[in-house]
């Protein structure tokens, strides 16, 4: 008998943490793929680990072979800094690993007779706006809206989005089993701030990053102008947003991909809490004209309506306590 599992992979990033952290409170054994192991305490809290890239073949047999698998977290990808200097690499990480776990999931729902949720972590790199004053006329963006991407790592995000869409309902219709094994579920996420672990080649982490760097008193040189503003939620909530999707009943939702956000600061706003709180921090402002124009194509806000009415999305931080009762003291307590 196989083993009912969940499976994560990317499981050692930043979502990774907290998610394994809140699933293992819940009980249900956790199966896990990583290009690295995982931390000594993370893997306590995981029945399987195994290492090496989404894009090997054989794991996904081996995972198949041995577990029953009805819940899959899709973390594993090569993040928008990184990509832009690697584009092929991106590719086969991104789409072709994403595209080889969809066929897994629908083989594993063939395998143990349901369907397979499939949460997929989308980004707002997924849009690209042509221009700043065309950002700051277009306000909040619907989904639908402005699907342009202006890098690699969201020309990923948003064709898997699509390739997706086609999983859960379009794949194997036109076949002798029309049964849809796979429920895709996608959460187009802002920049994502955490307070337990530091930010690595998202081009959003300057507000991670420069929390982090001023609680340990070093300087940091913002990549981004003061006046850059996008949107932003905490880690707890997008773990809880993970969540509470996974278990949103399918009928409920009337979409494959929805939009997430909390609040959306500028980055000088970012700054004045950042050095407020710790008040030996050095911040600067070095702009990566590169870095700065992907920024500029995100939108200022978006439309995150579909999530609140679909399956009552709420966050619990807007941008005061967001700083005040999670990143400040617990940034804090991390540095001690």
């Amino acid at each position: 008998m196989r083993t009912p599992v969940i499976l994560i992979t990317g499981a050692g990033g930043e979502i990774g943490h907290g998610l394994i952290a809140r699933l293992a409170g819940i009980g249900r054994p956790i199966v896990t793929i990583d290009i690295a192991p995982l931390e000594p305490a993370l893997a306590r809290s995981v029945r399987r680990e195994f290492t090496g890239s989404i894009t090997d073949k054989w794991i996904l047999e081996r995972v198949l072979a041995e577990f029953e698998v009805d819940l899959i977290f899709h973390l594993a990808a090569l993040l928008s800094t990184r990509s832009e200097f690697t584009p092929i690499t991106a590719h086969e990480v991104n789409v072709e690993g994403t595209l080889r776990l969809l066929e897994f999931a629908q083989h594993e729902g063939e395998s143990h007779g349901r369907r397979v949720v499939f949460m997929y972590p989308s980004s707002i790199a997924a849009y690209g706006l042509p221009d700043l004053a065309t950002k700051l006329r277009a306000g909040s963006v619907h989904e639908d809206e402005w699907n342009t991407p202006r890098t690699m790592y969201g020309c990923n995000k948003l064709y898997c989005e699509h390739v997706g869409r086609y999983y859960a309902r379009h794949y194997k219709q036109l076949a002798a089993d029309t049964t849809r094994r796979v429920d895709f579920r996608c959460l187009r996420f802002p920049g994502l701030i955490s307070a337990v672990t530091v930010p690595s080649g998202g081009t959003s982490d300057y507000a991670s990053e420069m929390m982090h760097a001023a609680a340990r008193g070093e300087p940091y040189a913002c990549f981004v102008r003061p006046d850059t503003r996008i949107p932003f939620m905490t880690m707890p909530d997008a773990i809880e947003a993970l969540l509470r999707l996974a278990e949103a009943p399918c009928e409920r939702l009337t979409r494959t991909a929805y939009n997430l956000a909390a609040f959306n600061p500028t980055a000088e706003e970012i700054c004045k809490v950042a050095t407020t709180a710790f008040p030996g921090a050095k911040v600067s402002w070095r702009v990566d004209v590169k870095r700065q124009a992907i920024v500029d194509s995100w939108p200022v806000s978006v439309d995150d309506g579909a999530a609140r009415g679909d399956w009552g999305f709420a966050p619990l931080h807007d941008f005061a306590r967001a700083f005040e009762e999670y990143l400040v003291p617990t940034i804090r307590e991390r540095y001690r």
